[in-house]
């Protein structure tokens, strides 16, 4: 089923149906249900999807964003959807008991096991990319209170082109997962991106 889903390039729907949550705060429900429609996908907006969806429609959506409004505005619609699917995934898709081990565990073990558990789910977010984790050389035993994230073909970033790092949906996304799970000082800042000529997306997680 993942390697399926993997090879035919799908993606959890949160990537689309969180967009539709949060734009019309900024430019009111018509704009947004316009927006859906120049990218290809007014029947999302009007049926939210609720299964997997085709990454080339989320990059026609989040394109499209990026087209529409000034940059920073885009990247705060982007990052308002991120923390909304985390929201999201701890309210539906992390069990409680899971929460709560991560929660009492210290911020070094709690970032493993968490870490190790979206490396196991990453099909549901990247699609026919390839997600990684990279702990600093010689600090993990020692507790690392850094690691770097990467995304190698990103299907967001596939034939994009942007002067600035544009996967603020991931970083606020991650961001806020480990805000709540590992350490409430957890930050996450996109460091290189493949729409700007990158050879990955590379997110430094610091708490």
């Amino acid at each position: 089923m993942t390697t399926a889903a993997a090879d035919a390039g799908l993606i959890g729907p949160n990537a689309i149906t969180r967009i539709a949550q949060v734009l019309p705060a900024w430019r009111g429900t018509a704009w947004a249900a316009e927006l859906f429609e120049r990218a290809g996908l007014a029947r999302h907006w009007r049926q939210p999807p609720e299964q997997m969806v085709h990454e080339d429609e989320v990059r026609a959506l989040h394109a499209a964003l990026r087209q529409a409004l000034p940059a920073g505005e885009a990247a705060a619609v982007s990052r308002a959807a991120g923390r909304a699917t985390a929201d999201y995934l701890l309210g539906h898709r992390i069990p409680r008991a899971v929460q709560h081990l991560l929660k009492c565990l210290p911020a070094p073990a709690a970032a493993r096991l968490l870490l190790k558990a979206i490396t196991a789910h990453a099909w549901t977010f990247v699609g026919s990319g390839e997600f990684g984790v990279a702990w600093p050389r010689g600090r993990r035993a020692r507790g690392a209170a850094e690691v770097e994230l990467q995304i190698r073909r990103n299907p967001l970033c596939r034939g994009q082109r942007s002067g600035v790092p544009a996967c603020d949906y991931y970083a606020a996304t991650f961001e806020r997962l480990f805000q709540v799970l590992v350490h409430a000082g957890a930050r996450v800042q996109e460091t290189a991106c493949e729409a700007c000529g990158d050879d990955a997306c590379r997110f430094e997680l610091r708490w």
